[in-house]
């Protein structure tokens, strides 16, 4: 409940500071009527004036002063259209023929202010206000100027003595608070809102200062007066009251808060946030009996949609920490609310991200997959929903939630990436190498490098599976440029290059990088066996696929065959034939290995 109370204060004083900058510049207005068109009586008396010292330059006496008045209109004007640099030039005119001109001293502070060059409006301001003290626009951009360079005790004297003057400047007592806390002066700040009180009558953004200011202090007996007051204020009004039982929750009274919030219960029993409120406070308590009769009630509610209702269950779901049983209540909520409501997507996303948090993959992702059935237009949803279909390796799914999700989102570089995944898993090479390409170029600027690696390398797979080798080495090449430990391109790079027997040398230096990162996967172990194969070291190649054997819960029959292979070119060819009829065993072999039993040979 604490909150920065600098921050809070501009806030409040905005009200009153845009009135006052209204009012001021209708000050500037006046003054200008004023010098356009002088009382009658005035202009009577100053013609006489004249007329008795006998100047023989009246008529260019007139002449300087409508010049004078020319001047100073047209500063204004610049003034009023956002022009200070034009508007400071004409008042200068003004002040050079006319120093004590209060109107203009002040007309040039606010240009240079409009400006934001606090420091050369202050002499003006200054020259301003000694001229007219009495003028309490003057005292005002003075004061203003002041707390901009944060002399703040020089702001406080032009407002204490612009209170002094009377009630009708009571409002600026907020201002004055707003600098005494500035100045770290808080008590001198809840003197001064008092005041404001006092003179205007309660005012509510007045009485949450206040609060939040006795909170800093720790006068947490103070601070509930205040929320008391605006009980008071309205009565009949529960709000007041669940705001002040907040404030107890808060700061650990959360006996006193359950009296607060069964008195609003008493003047309204339809009130949803009095519920959330008790639940966890009894959650707090270990009453989990009392949380779920609480969130129940809210659940069971008729007058509640049903989205309001994912939203609370979401808050409470927030609320409930590590707590297994609270997450397991949580959950059972989620799922009544799920059927009752099965067309509200707001009730499938609430379900799916309590689903996910509790690590059910699956469900989550057949609720998203609901969630984005009933309302297609949630980013999130989609993301999430994808992200699981990877994870769970559903490609099929993967491959038609992409394709839907881009029929709403086709500038989604993230959805692109998913459905070039999809369509490489089910080699449609083309179709991936476009989502790819267009993906790469959707996310050029994206700062998600990891992504950006992604999608290079399995570009270099949609590539090699075209067979436009020259374009899948330049994807693999751009990854391992940035990422050279990359173990996904280290191994589909070195295997590739051995399949189409190119740059061996580089085949080599990869997978063998690679078994020293992976020194017990059985499937890069194989890599590296068949590029030796492939550069003919037979018996190192043996070597490595008797490693890889040594992980019998992870070889396919295309390892075991390939030992065989080894095995015949050192010149065992029995214990190849052993192997080969493994692999055949085994299954997922080559196509050539029905031709390896059958003949004997290689």
């Amino acid at each position: 409940m604490h909150h920065d109370t600098q921050t809070n204060m501009i806030s409040l004083s905005l009200s009153y500071k845009s009135r006052r900058l209204f009012i001021g510049l209708m000050g500037s207005l006046g003054l200008l009527l004023w010098l356009m068109a002088l009382p009658v009586s005035a202009q009577r008396k100053r013609d006489k004036a004249e007329a008795a010292v006998e100047k023989p330059n009246s008529a260019s006496t007139t002449t300087a002063r409508i010049d004078e008045e020319t001047q100073f209109t047209e500063g204004v004007r610049y003034l009023m259209t956002d022009e200070p640099t034009k508007a400071i030039t004409q008042f200068a005119k003004v002040l050079q023929k006319d120093p004590n001109n209060a109107a203009a001293q002040y007309s040039t502070a606010s240009a240079y202010l409009k400006s934001g060059k606090t420091a050369e409006a202050i002499p003006f301001a200054t020259k301003a206000h000694s001229l007219d003290v009495n003028n309490k626009f003057y005292s005002l951009l003075l004061a203003e100027l002041y707390v901009k360079q944060k002399r703040y005790g020089e702001a406080e004297q032009l407002y204490e003595a612009l209170l002094k003057k009377g009630p009708e400047n009571a409002e600026y007592g907020v201002e004055l608070a707003a600098i005494y806390l500035f100045n770290d002066k808080p008590d001198k700040a809840l003197d001064a809102y008092t005041k404001v009180e006092r003179d205007m009558g309660l005012n509510e953004e007045i009485t949450r200062q206040k609060q939040r200011i006795y909170l800093k202090q720790n006068k947490i007996d103070k601070a509930v007066e205040e929320a008391e007051k605006l009980v008071a204020s309205e009565p009949s009004d529960p709000d007041y009251l669940l705001e002040g039982a907040e404030l107890l929750i808060a700061n650990d009274r959360t006996d006193q808060a359950i009296n607060w919030i069964d008195r609003a219960l008493k003047l309204s029993s339809d009130l949803p946030q009095a519920h959330v409120l008790l639940a966890d406070i009894y959650r707090k308590k270990g009453d989990m009996d009392r949380v779920s009769k609480e969130l129940n009630q809210v659940l069971a509610n008729p007058n509640l949609e049903a989205g309001l209702k994912a939203r609370i269950l979401s808050s409470y779901m927030g609320m409930t920490g590590s707590n297994a049983t609270a997450q397991k209540d949580a959950l059972g909520m989620a799922q009544n609310l799920a059927k009752t409501s099965p067309n509200d997507p707001k009730t499938q996303v609430m379900l799916a991200d309590l689903l996910m948090q509790q690590g059910k993959k699956t469900e989550s992702r057949d609720a998203y997959a609901k969630a984005a059935r009933l309302d297609g237009s949630i980013y999130e949803v989609w993301s999430a929903l994808l992200q699981l279909d990877l994870e769970l390796n559903q490609v099929d799914s993967l491959l038609a939630h992409s394709d839907k999700a881009l029929e709403v989102f086709p500038t989604q570089g993230l959805f692109w990436y998913f459905n070039g995944s999809a369509n490489l898993y089910k080699r449609k090479y083309q179709q991936a190498v476009d989502a790819f390409e267009e993906s790469q170029k959707l996310l050029a600027t994206s700062a998600n490098n990891e992504l950006k690696r992604g999608i290079d390398a399995q570009l270099g797979d949609a590539y090699n599976g075209l067979g436009d080798h020259a374009k899948s080495d330049e994807a693999y090449e751009a990854v391992l440029k940035v990422d050279p430990l990359n173990d996904h391109v280290l191994n589909n790079y070195s295997y590739f290059l051995s399949l189409r027997k190119e740059n061996l040398p580089r085949a080599l230096q990869l997978a063998q990088k690679l078994v020293e990162r992976n020194p017990t996967n059985a499937t890069y172990l194989d890599t590296y066996a068949w590029v030796l194969y492939i550069s003919k070291d037979y018996a190192k190649a043996k070597q490595y696929l008797e490693k890889a054997l040594a992980d019998p819960a992870n070889v396919s029959g295309t390892i075991i065959e390939h030992y065989g292979d080894a095995l015949y070119q050192l010149g065992e060819h029995d214990k190849a034939m052993e192997q080969w009829k493994q692999a055949k065993t085994k299954g997922g072999a080559s196509p050539d290995l029905d031709k390896k039993i059958a003949s004997g040979k290689m």
